[in-house]
């Protein structure tokens, strides 16, 4: 009876193997296919299917100038408010403003006119128009951060600086409260806002994002500075005040757009996730 059982046994081993064999090519009875869950470090936009990308959202304050950048806004607030504290209620230019003025101040027709084009960047009608076009860009070139970034950075700088002249009240040429000066603080956000976009390139150093940043602040910074000064809409020391109003506000203000924006992703990303598990189940 002992060969027969071992006949038995064979005979259902070629059975179970026939049986495999007859499956079709790529068939997969049976088993289940495990795939990662998706987390908030994808980062990325929805596509096909309702699952993540993975490809990362740039971040609109790099990680490798947070600290740097960090330091310069705290400095910067500092400069605002010492500067305010110390021209609180003047309505006159103080030693350094008297000096600089008298060289910058009065400039002839042809400069008065780049002055003018300048300020009218400033002012409503132009800042809107800039605003817009610099958003437009940002969102042709897929930065959504950047383009938030944009107008909550001017909002809010701009915003700051109405403020502080509230609260300082410094004047010139009569009633017109001039600390700090929110021109300079508007082409400096905006300035500062494409930096940190084009310092985020790959490739790109710490060293070397950090010196394109500040040519960058410091180039919009005069250039709308002096067009202040030229025509005697602002004083020297107003000039600096806005200038830092912006370096203190605008990183600041990134830092909390790529806390919300990460936020928003962890969330889409963990209920793709769970939608995801429930259709495999």
């Amino acid at each position: 009876m002992a060969p027969a059982r071992a006949e038995s046994g064979t005979t259902g081993g070629s059975s179970v193997g026939s049986r495999h064999e007859q499956k079709p090519k790529g068939a997969s009875v049976g088993v289940v296919e495990h795939r990662p869950p998706i987390t908030g470090e994808d980062h990325g936009s929805a596509g096909r299917g309702g699952r993540a990308t993975g490809r990362p959202a740039p971040a609109v304050l790099p990680p490798s100038l947070c600290r740097r950048l960090g330091t310069v806004a705290v400095l910067a607030a500092l400069v605002v408010v010492a500067l305010g504290v110390l021209y609180a209620g003047d309505s006159g230019p103080g030693r350094a403003d008297a000096r600089i003025m008298a060289t910058v101040y009065g400039v002839g027709p042809s400069w008065r006119h780049v002055a003018l084009a300048l300020d009218f960047l400033g002012e409503p009608v132009g800042s809107a128009a800039l605003v817009t076009a610099v958003v437009a860009g940002c969102l042709l070139l897929r930065r959504p951060r950047t383009a938030v970034l944009v107008v909550a950075g001017a909002g809010l700088t701009v915003g700051t600086s109405t403020l502080l002249k509230s609260l300082v009240g410094r004047t010139i040429h009569g009633d017109n409260l001039s600390y700090p000066s929110g021109h300079t603080a508007f082409a400096t956000t905006l300035a500062l806002v494409v930096a940190l976009a084009a310092a985020d390139r790959p490739g790109l150093g710490r060293t070397a994002g950090t010196s394109l940043v500040l040519t960058a602040v410091l180039a919009a910074g005069a250039a709308m500075g002096w067009a202040e000064v030229a025509l005697g809409a602002h004083y020297p020391t107003d000039v600096l005040g806005g200038w830092c109003t912006a370096l203190a506000v605008v990183p600041a203000t990134a830092w909390l757009v790529d806390r919300a924006a990460d936020r928003t992703t962890d969330r889409t990303a963990g209920r793709t996730s769970d939608t995801g598990r429930r259709e495999r189940r």
